[in-house]
């Protein structure tokens, strides 16, 4: 049997609801990071102390994409947003306040158990969201994350600035996200997840088939995460290190990343209406790749500037739709599915960088960029997999063969 659909004003609201979770997602990360240095000077913390912080956030944030995402199943995705939102704005507020390196290590792994339930939550939400609009919507939820991420980067830096303390900062960021959790929680789309019939696919794939199709998913993302790693922590080292640019110059490669990424996302959903998910990320694969390749071959700083945007506008749309792709799989097991595909994926943010520069050590980072261009290359050609096995379980599909969508 299959579930009625929300009304348009309903459905609408659910879409806002889950495009605050992203957004709000983003802006904490986005001013934790950015009042990281006063986290140092508060606490008068050395840079290998400050590690122990930095990890203790890694290592919740693992634990709510690995363990924690999986209850999105049982308890629904729109629940477990709204508890994972508000404890996002209630912890960002109290780590502030936190007594001391051990304290603020504590509050920091609930924070970053917090912020990985929420990744998971929000995108099986979206996911939902998305299979009820009846057409593609999930890159415009990851443009409005990266705004999010832009936006507390500013709101951060603008405290900074201003030399405003560390827990008035946490403090009014926190409520601020409290607010929009609250918002969302009076919005969401409640989670039929739990409820959903499987798909045709999912009673087509045998369970050990489909678990390992959901880990070479995983493996896809992890290839795009070691290409947003690389960005983030070696673009401006190449620029200036390699290329002679000035530190100035050489902080516009990863600006040039961000904003072609935040550019490709919010035109994403229009493309793979156009080109459907496979064409969209096997494209969006060789510009990352040929992009980047051609910078390193070229060696001018222009250039980098250049091919490190064309990587980011490349990447935009691929883990958009391959979280898509495993969410509509199987409604039943999306949030644990999800968990897995996350997890593995943000393997590839983490290890990724430190991969390139222990590459660097015995090699040269120029060399060592080149494992983020043979990766993009090795999901171009791995793209096929986001075929939907019926056309039905394809958005694009539905929409382009008289779907209905609100606009």
């Amino acid at each position: 049997m299959t579930p009625v659909q929300p009304d348009r004003r309903r459905l609408r609201r659910g879409r806002i609801a889950t495009s605050l979770a992203f957004v709000l997602f983003g802006t904490a990360l986005g001013v934790w990071t950015a009042r990281l240095p006063a986290v140092k000077e508060k606490l008068g913390l050395s840079d290998g102390r400050l590690t122990f912080v930095l990890l203790s956030f890694a290592a919740g944030c693992i634990l709510g994409l690995a363990l924690l995402g999986r209850l999105s199943d049982r308890l629904g995705s729109s629940r477990l947003l709204v508890v994972a939102a508000l404890l996002e704005g209630a912890l960002l507020a109290g780590a502030g306040f936190a007594p001391g390196l051990t304290g603020l290590c504590v509050v920091v792994f609930c924070f970053g158990a917090a912020h990985g339930t929420l990744n998971i939550a929000m995108n099986a939400n979206a996911v939902e969201v998305q299979r009820a609009w009846g057409r593609p919507i999930m890159s415009s939820f990851h443009a409005i994350y990266s705004l999010g991420g832009f936006a507390g980067a500013l709101i951060g830096g603008q405290f900074a600035r201003h030399d405003v303390g560390l827990g008035p900062t946490f403090l009014i960021a926190g409520l601020g996200v409290l607010a929009l959790a609250a918002w969302a929680g009076l919005w969401v789309l409640p989670s039929r997840a739990a409820t959903a019939e499987p798909t045709a696919e999912s009673v087509a794939a045998p369970p050990a088939g489909r678990s390992a199709l959901v880990v070479f998913l995983g493996v896809l993302v992890l290839c795009t995460l070691v290409g947003e790693g690389a960005a983030a922590d070696w673009s401006a080292v190449y620029l200036r290190d390699n290329l002679l640019s000035t530190p100035g110059f050489a902080a516009y490669g990863y600006a040039a990343f961000a904003i072609m990424m935040t550019a490709g996302r919010v035109f994403g959903d229009r493309l793979v209406m156009a080109l459907g998910p496979v064409m969209l990320v096997r494209a969006g694969s060789v510009v990352a790749a040929a992009g980047l390749g051609a910078a390193l071959l070229v060696h001018r700083p222009v250039a980098g500037v250049i091919g490190f945007g064309l990587l980011g506008l490349g990447l935009s749309g691929i883990a958009p739709q391959i979280f898509s792709a495993v969410g509509s799989r199987d409604p039943r097991r999306s949030g644990r599915d999800l968990s897995t595909v996350v997890s593995i994926g943000y393997l590839g943010f983490l290890l990724g960088p430190l991969l390139i520069g222990a590459a660097a050590t015995v090699v040269s980072l120029p060399t060592a960029l080149w494992i983020p261009v043979v990766l993009t290359l090795v999901v171009a050609a791995a793209a096929g997999v986001l075929r939907p096995a019926t056309p039905d379980a394809d958005p694009a599909a539905a929409s382009s063969t008289g779907g209905r969508s609100p606009r």
